[in-house]
């Protein structure tokens, strides 16, 4: 692991950087410069790509490769038929489609019409699926037929005023497939529009939103933060000529969620920037992985750290290093197995980056120097913080204190007019994500909610997330939505969730500490764990569950958390029943000595 960055190590990596200088000033104008951003939205900046690069590849699925040109001309026929059906600037689309080509050319057909996209998260389902589209007033909602079903268990309780849309689960490009029964095929449907860039993209200006990616922040159920055309061409210039500079004949391989910033603003926005190809998968498999690679002459791929553990895990083979793979862009590559996967994969370069989707504070890895997310790009610091309230601590002159070298501290980024503070959809939740006068009169900064420290030479290392969020599974589980489902269940009257480290994994697995309800002598694990299965993505059901006799309050009720942590899942902390699912299980057994001596040695694969 990496503990000190030197002047020295940083010198030596140098070479690295000084390639990227003309890019980075290149960037650098151009951030400055909001008219030519207002004049360069997204879709305007695309069909530019589109006619440079009109016989280029642009995607590579299954078999079928797909140029800039004929992306772009069935992106115009899409959005000149939902003019035509009375869409426009200000509508919002809910978008939900598992990976593959037809997610990004509905995207980007939206946008042509001055209208956005919510990128809902496919392994929704239910109540957080009803309040992820309601959140943002969809009007409309564009569905992949492989998402249909779950779609329609909850339409009722939907506020889309429109006919579904429905996309065919098939290339659509090529073959759009046939009519359907109570829903629009709006593949077929738009068959015979207009092939030209549609007139209403000259109408869009950089502070329209193009779309929402939901997070689930520090505290609550999803939110829905808004990409304003200005961010993602910021992000389009950014990505693509300082962190992950392409050539046209790169190839990018993603498996991660396009409904996710890394794959969308990070891979997808850097391949369209330099006329690359990119090559997308459904899902992500770790015994497929390095053969998809090579299948798609990939040059460099998307990672989040989950991502990376996956394949550590995977058996040694001669062929590890059998690739066209220079460098990975992405984030979240925890510093205990940085070198082990560079050097079991051949890889030069890790591309680290740190980013929120709420704001303008990004840092990346410009001198390509290990376990470290590189350097913040614009106005940061790390502030001391609370241990139990997980809020800053202030001075006795009120002001936030900065941690030293070393030493972990909150990350914030300050907020400036160049800099701005983009938000969530429901304005209300913005306030709680900024912190005003913390070291003069008058300043604003964002609260990351994330724990880093600097490493030396201003080299940030991630360490943990505050607040009421844990990351797992390479996504945030919002501690609110899995009480929510906790407590709907019959058995249980109360519940607290939170994140605990498993040796040997990223991020934190999910914990909850229920309290039973009257009458109930014993939790039925089997049902709990169906009822779990019915209500949550699969990465949020939680792996731990505790039975309490009461949950420790504050006297402003709020939930005492510090002890239930410390306690995790050692069975000699808990005095009551303690359970886990192991993994392939359908139900919970007890957390015996034997059983937490095997999880702490990492003899299961969560």
């Amino acid at each position: 692991m990496e503990d000190r960055i030197t002047v020295g190590k940083l010198l030596r990596n140098s070479r690295y950087f000084l390639r990227r200088l003309p890019g980075i000033a290149r960037v650098l104008r151009r951030l400055r410069d909001t008219a030519w951003q207002d004049q360069h939205t997204y879709p305007v900046f695309f069909a530019q790509q589109a006619q440079r690069f009109s016989e280029h590849t642009l995607i590579r699925y299954e078999g079928t490769d797909i140029r800039y040109g004929e992306f772009n001309a069935a992106a115009n026929r899409i959005a000149h038929y939902l003019m035509a059906r009375g869409f426009g600037r200000g509508d919002t689309f809910a978008l939900l489609m598992e990976n593959r080509p037809e997610f990004l050319l509905y995207h980007l057909a939206v946008t042509k019409i001055g209208a956005s996209s919510a990128l809902i998260n496919n392994a929704q389902k239910g109540d957080p699926l009803v309040h992820s589209i309601n959140l943002v007033g969809c009007r409309a909602a564009i569905v992949g037929e492989e998402r249909l079903d779950v779609y329609t268990q909850v339409a009722d309780q939907l506020c889309v005023s429109e006919p579904v849309f429905v996309v065919p689960d098939r290339h659509t490009l090529n073959d759009p497939g046939p009519e359907l029964t109570g829903a629009v095929n709006i593949a077929r449907a738009s068959l015979d529009s207009a092939e030209t860039n549609p007139e209403s993209v000259g109408c869009i200006r950089g502070d329209d939103p193009a779309w929402y990616v939901f997070t689930s922040g520090t505290t609550g159920l999803p939110k829905a933060s808004v990409q304003t055309h200005r961010r993602v061409i910021k992000a389009i210039l950014t990505f693509g000529n300082i962190i992950n500079p392409l050539k046209p004949d790169d190839v990018v391989f993603s498996s991660l969620p396009l409904y996710h910033t890394t794959a969308l603003l990070v891979c997808w926005c850097s391949v369209i920037h330099s006329g690359a190809a990119f090559a997308l998968s459904r899902k992500f498999s770790a015994s497929h992985f390095w053969d998809d690679v090579r299948r798609y002459e990939a040059t460099v791929f998307g990672y989040v750290g989950e991502l990376c553990r996956y394949l550590l895990n995977q058996p040694p083979s001669s062929d590890d290093r059998s690739h066209s793979i220079r460098s990975m862009t992405g984030n979240g590559l925890r510093p205990e197995i940085w070198l082990e996967f560079k050097q079991r994969f051949g890889i030069e370069k890790v591309n680290e980056l740190y980013g929120a989707s709420e704001s303008s504070l990004v840092a990346c890895n410009l001198f390509n120097l290990d376990c470290t997310v590189g350097k913040p790009l614009t106005s940061s610091a790390l502030v001391r913080v609370d241990e139990e309230t997980e809020q800053p601590v202030r001075d006795a002159s009120g002001r936030l204190i900065k941690v030293d070298v070393g030493e972990p501290g909150l990350l914030l980024g300050e907020i400036t007019e160049a800099l701005p503070f983009d938000g969530y959809s429901d304005k209300s939740k913005n306030s709680s994500k900024i912190i005003c006068d913390a070291f003069k009169d008058g300043d604003r900064w964002f609260n990351t909610g994330d724990v880093l420290r600097d490493i030396g030479c201003g080299q940030l290392q991630f360490c943990d997330r505050t607040g009421d969020t844990y990351r797992w599974k390479g996504e945030n589980v919002s501690t609110q939505e899995v009480e929510n489902a906790c407590n709907a269940f019959v058995q249980v009257s109360e519940s607290v969730v939170y994140g605990v480290e498993i040796p040997g994994t990223n991020g934190k697995a999910g914990m909850a500490a229920l309290k039973l309800a009257d009458g109930i002598g014993q939790l039925d694990t089997a049902d709990l764990c169906q009822h779990l299965n019915a209500e949550l993505p699969g990465y949020a059901v939680p792996v731990f569950v505790r039975v309490c006799r009461e949950l420790e309050k504050t006297e402003t009720f709020k939930y005492q958390k510090v002890g239930l942590k410390r306690a995790a899942f050692d069975p000699s902390q808990c005095d009551g029943p303690l359970y886990v699912r192991l993994p392939g299980s359908e139900d919970y057994e007890s957390v015996t000595p034997e059983v937490f001596a095997a999880i702490n040695r990492g003899e299961y694969r969560f």
